[in-house]
């Protein structure tokens, strides 16, 4: 076997079976096997992938295992060339594992390989390529001077600010999210260290393929969508107690001495800030949310002159929602279909503007070349207060809507696919069937 496909999931169920979909694409003249790892998921993940998915290999974790292990348990019962860990909120191009394989065969120098990862927006992630959280490095990004310089080597050598997101270069460390692994350096290392639970082990694994004698690449001739973090939220408590007790995991691994005091002085810091950031966001969230707000809500309605109201009907708020679908006439209806039975944000009256044709997709690469397509659309968002674009996944390629979300992602639109196979429409931050709108938390 040339690949094996290995997915850790948990509560994600409708991303992962769109992350399936691509993989299943982006596979199909290659010799791939795909295992699925549930980590005691309590949504319908387990019982989605055995109904439609037969060929896809799952293993049922009865608890939580966290990242390391789960990946450790597929890698171990796979016996292919390659190995690639890929994170269930992530959509593949049709031609992402071609070109992937294609350059670890034609560089033997390289352990691991990572690619160019866009957001449910279409903006670049920055965390496609990676330095070494050195106590320098991260010192840099938790005090977001990495931010103000974003293109410095010395201040922003946690993302690499330095190199061309646009050109292959080797890197310190690959994305979780992406790793795709030679096996025989696996093999030679070890596997993942299931001391780090969730984050922290792609840095480790990183570190330990350089240590090695071989290198990591970011290869930005492949992309993807990364949803990023639907199982845990960077806002949370949970998420920072995880990511940056991953970090002095590391820094007691591999940094000896003062390094290690060094980085452990920068992030104790850092952990205690954001804690008590995330858990004030959690209190007010809460109050958000409570009967109290409510109150102070209505009393604000009472006070304000009438036109500065939303108007209601009943006991709902209605507003006005403008989704541009770019699908085929056929896929338009049952598209509308899911968005008239189930509102993906609340209760929402939803004006639907497809500028469509009757036969065949909306608008076709062969008929149309890309420039033309993206005019097509920005005529519309410009002349109609679009909210949403929601891309057929049966009409347009996943390379297509990349390339469409990258174009469009000044004008700030949030983006859906829709699968009328499976009566779903996913975004970065909701899922929307027939049978239930869940709001990701």
């Amino acid at each position: 076997m040339k690949l094996t496909v290995i997915i850790v999931s948990y509560n994600v169920s409708h991303f992962l079976e769109q992350c399936l979909k691509s993989v299943i694409r982006a596979s199909h003249t290659l010799s791939v096997d795909i295992i699925v790892v549930d980590n005691s998921s309590e949504d319908d993940s387990v019982s989605r992938i055995r109904n439609r998915f037969p060929e896809v290999k799952l293993i049922v974790n009865q608890d939580n295992k966290g990242f390391s292990k789960a990946n450790n348990q597929a890698i171990l019962q796979s016996d292919s060339e390659y190995i690639l860990l890929l994170n269930p909120d992530t959509v593949l191009e049709e031609t992402t594992l071609i070109r992937t394989l294609g350059f670890m065969e034609t560089h033997p120098d390289a352990g691991g390989l990572g690619i160019k990862m866009i957001d449910g927006q279409g903006y670049y992630l920055p965390e496609s390529k990676r330095g070494l959280p050195t106590p320098w490095a991260s010192f840099c990004k938790m005090s977001n001077l990495s931010q103000l310089f974003p293109r410095s080597a010395f201040f922003n050598r946690y993302h690499a600010g330095h190199l061309d997101e646009n050109a292959t270069n080797k890197v310190e460390v690959l994305a979780g999210a992406f790793m795709l692994l030679r096996r025989k350096v696996l093999d030679q290392i070890g596997l993942l260290d299931e001391d780090f639970f969730m984050y922290g082990e792609d840095i480790d694994l990183s570190f330990r393929i350089t240590k090695a004698g071989y290198f990591n690449y970011y290869f930005p001739e492949a992309w993807m969508i990364h949803y990023k973090g639907e199982s845990t939220r960077k806002s949370s408590l949970n998420y920072v107690c995880l990511f940056y007790g991953a970090m002095l995991i590391f820094a007691r691994k591999h940094f000896a001495g003062k390094n290690e005091r060094l980085l452990s002085l920068v992030i104790l810091p850092g952990v205690y800030f954001r804690a008590s950031i995330a858990m004030i966001y959690s209190l007010l969230n809460s109050f958000a949310h409570s009967s109290s707000w409510s109150f102070i809500l209505t009393s604000i309605k009472k006070i304000l002159p009438s036109f500065l109201i939303i108007k209601q009907t009943g006991n709902h708020t209605i507003k006005q929602h403008v989704a541009l679908i770019i699908a085929n006439h056929t896929e338009t209806v049952l598209i509308e279909e899911i968005i008239k039975q189930v509102s993906p944000v609340g209760v929402l009256n939803y004006d639907i503007r497809v500028n469509n044709k009757e036969a065949g997709p909306f608008y076709s690469f062969e008929t149309l070349n890309g420039v033309d397509l993206k005019n097509e659309i920005t005529d519309n968002i410009e002349q109609i207060q679009t909210d949403e674009i929601i891309f057929s996944a049966k009409d347009l390629s996943t390379d297509e809507i990349i390339m469409l979300m990258v174009s469009l992602k000044k004008y700030a639109i949030p983006y859906r696919i829709a699968h009328t196979d499976i009566n779903t429409i996913i975004g970065s931050n909701y899922v929307s069937t027939l049978r239930a709108s869940n709001e990701i938390a």
